[in-house]
């Protein structure tokens, strides 16, 4: 029970910590006077996307033995498999609920060109990532070329993203700095960014550990762990922030907080795998990773031929994550 107590306290640093970065973040978006679309979906996204990050990088560099190795690799494969499944769903759950409340109803009206370009950068470099899995060792300095580029993909994402701003429907209000409140000065505003960063790395050394135990203790293997706990518990911000735009009929922004994830963490994460280990993945990993693409590629599917994408449709990826669970638990994904 200990070790579940300290798991449960690990996940709350870390979303503590992610809520006061992403706060930070979007104040230095506007002290730089950066355009919507850099703060809301490369700033934001990759702000609530940290979590996640860290936890592999702590786990494989820190970690001890193949549990390190595995606990990495699967929150790596995990938060795409959560963005394009779960969170998906939760959003088009949203939409259902609140579809009294919205002129359009069950659809989805974000926008076209934003949603398309990042579902297919998404399925692109995740697919390629995981292709390089498949790459003998033999062929080491291969998988490392692909990571190079995997990494100059994503800052050319960023670069476009810096330079065309997305039509985002509105702004919305910007909450008061937390360390400043009054004036939010530029200097209080890095102070906060960087002690957020300082409390997640402190929320994922103890998240790395307590998986560890309860994965002893319960029997269950540390990637399975990994895969299913830490994308759910680490992306609720992504997942709430959709909830709220949803009901506002925000669509751009309630999608493009997750796709803008899903790009970040489809591309730069995996290269850093790519780096880190040896990145030999498992059939079970190829299997997760699949069942990502497959959920992406549905809703581009729909987006591509009519301009919008339908609650049914979101809701489709919590069928396939529940595919997922069904395979963990049987045994087949171990």
């Amino acid at each position: 029970m200990k070790s579940i107590a300290i798991l449960l306290v690990s996940l709350g640093i870390i979303l503590l910590a992610a809520e006061l970065f992403v706060n930070g973040v979007e104040w230095l978006g506007k002290k730089f006077n950066l355009s919507e679309g850099a703060v809301g979906s490369v700033l934001a996204a990759v702000g609530t996307a940290l979590p996640e990050t860290i936890i592999p990088i702590i786990a494989i560099v820190f970690g001890q033995g193949t549990e390190g190795h595995d606990i990495g690799i699967g929150a790596i494969l995990g938060a795409p498999l959560m963005l394009s499944t779960l969170a998906m769903f939760i959003t088009g759950l949203a939409v259902v609920i609140f579809r009294r409340r919205r002129l359009r109803g069950l659809k989805v009206m974000a926008d076209y060109s934003t949603m398309s370009r990042d579902l297919l950068f998404f399925m692109i470099v995740f697919a390629v990532a995981i292709l390089a899995g498949m790459i003998p060792p033999a062929l080491r300095s291969l998988q490392v070329g692909i990571a190079i580029l995997m990494v100059i993909s994503y800052v050319i994402y960023v670069y476009f993203m810096l330079n065309q701003e997305r039509d985002l429907e509105s702004d919305l209000e910007m909450p008061p700095c937390y360390f400043d409140r009054r004036h939010a000065a530029l200097l209080w505003i890095i102070i906060q960014v960087m002690v957020a960063l300082g409390i997640m790395i402190v929320g994922a050394t103890l998240f790395v550990e307590s998986v560890k135990v309860v994965a002893h203790t319960y029997g269950v293997p540390a990637f399975v762990l990994a895969l299913i706990i830490t994308p759910i518990a680490t992306e609720l911000p992504e997942k709430f922030n959709s909830v709220i735009w949803v009901s506002r009929e925000k669509d751009t922004l309630a999608l493009g907080n997750i796709t803008g994830a899903m790009v970040f963490q489809s591309s730069l994460i995996p290269a850093l795998g790519i780096f880190l280990t040896d990145w030999q993945l498992t059939s079970s990993a190829l299997v997760s990773a699949t069942l990502a693409l497959l959920s992406a590629f549905i809703i581009f599917v729909q987006l591509r031929i009519h301009k919008h994408i339908s609650a049914p449709i979101l809701m489709g990826g919590g069928l396939i994550y529940t595919i997922f669970l069904v395979g963990v638990f049987r045994g087949i994904i171990t």
